[in-house]
C-alpha cells in the first residue's frame, strides 16, 4: 500500500509539471510575440472589414517592408490611444507620389513606378483626395489605408513630416498564417489536459494515504486447563 502511495505522488509531481511547465511557457511566448483584437473601421476594407477580428506579430519598426500591413500608434495626431491599421507604401528614401493614369485607372508610385494594388476597395488608388508627391525620411513610413476614400492616412498630414510616421510608432503586423496560432493554442490545450491529470493523480495519492488498514484482532492468550 505504501509503495502504491509513493507511485501515486511521484507520478502526480511528474505528470502536473510536464503540463504546467509548457503551459506557462506558450502562455508567456503568445503574449509576448502574437496580438489578438478586432478591427473598429473600415479604412482597410475590403481585406479587413470593420468588426473582424484580426492577429498580428509584434515586430520592430525597422522589420517592416513596403505592402505590409502594421499597427501603429499616433495619440497625437488622432486625439486618442491605442493603435491604428494601415499599409506601408513608402518607407525611408522612397519618393511616393499621386497618381498616374495606367490603361483606365490611377495607380500610386513609388520612385517614379506605379505599382499594383489589388487590395484597394473598388480600385481606386486615390479615393478623392488629389495629387501629393513626398520624399519619405529615413526612420520614416508612408502609411495608406486600403479603402482611400474612408481612411485617415499620411495624405492628411502633410505638414508633418509629409504626413509620415516614426518606424518606433509601429507595435505590429499583421499576419494571415494561422498555423503558428494553432500550434500554440494545441501545446497550451495539452499544458492544461497533463496539469489537471495530475491533479487528479495527486488526489488519487491523497486518497491511498488517508485510507487506513483493517484493525487487526489481537491474538488470544493461551488459556491453562483449571485442576480441581
Amino acid at each position: 500500500m505504501a509503495r502504491r502511495g509513493r507511485g501515486l505522488g511521484i507520478a502526480a509531481l511528474v505528470v502536473g509539471l510536464l503540463g504546467l511547465m509548457p503551459a506557462i511557457g506558450t502562455f508567456v511566448y503568445g503574449r509576448s510575440a502574437y496580438g489578438v483584437g478586432t478591427q473598429p473601421s473600415g479604412s482597410m476594407a475590403p481585406m479587413y472589414k470593420a468588426g473582424e477580428r484580426i492577429v498580428w506579430e509584434q515586430v520592430d519598426g525597422s522589420e517592416v517592408r513596403r505592402g505590409d500591413v502594421v499597427l501603429f500608434s499616433a495619440p497625437d495626431r488622432y486625439g486618442a490611444e491605442g493603435v491604428h491599421m494601415q499599409r506601408v507604401i513608402g518607407v525611408g528614401g522612397d519618393r511616393v507620389a499621386c497618381c498616374t493614369l495606367v490603361g483606365s485607372q490611377e495607380r500610386v508610385t513609388v520612385n517614379g513606378r506605379p505599382i499594383k494594388e489589388p487590395y484597394v476597395s473598388g480600385g481606386d488608388a486615390d479615393g478623392g483626395h488629389g495629387q501629393y508627391d513626398v520624399k519619405v525620411p529615413q526612420g520614416r513610413l508612408f502609411l495608406l489605408g486600403d479603402h482611400r476614400a474612408d481612411a485617415m492616412d499620411s495624405r492628411f498630414f502633410a505638414k508633418d513630416h509629409g504626413g509620415t510616421v516614426p518606424v518606433d510608432a509601429v507595435r505590429g503586423r499583421m499576419t494571415d498564417n494561422r498555423t503558428i496560432l494553432v500550434l500554440l493554442g494545441s501545446a497550451l490545450l495539452l499544458g492544461a489536459v497533463l496539469f489537471l491529470t495530475g491533479i487528479g493523480l495527486g488526489i488519487g495519492f491523497l486518497a491511498v494515504r488517508r485510507r487506513k488498514a483493517p484493525p487487526v484482532s489481537p491474538a488470544p492468550w493461551p488459556t491453562q486447563p483449571v485442576q480441581v
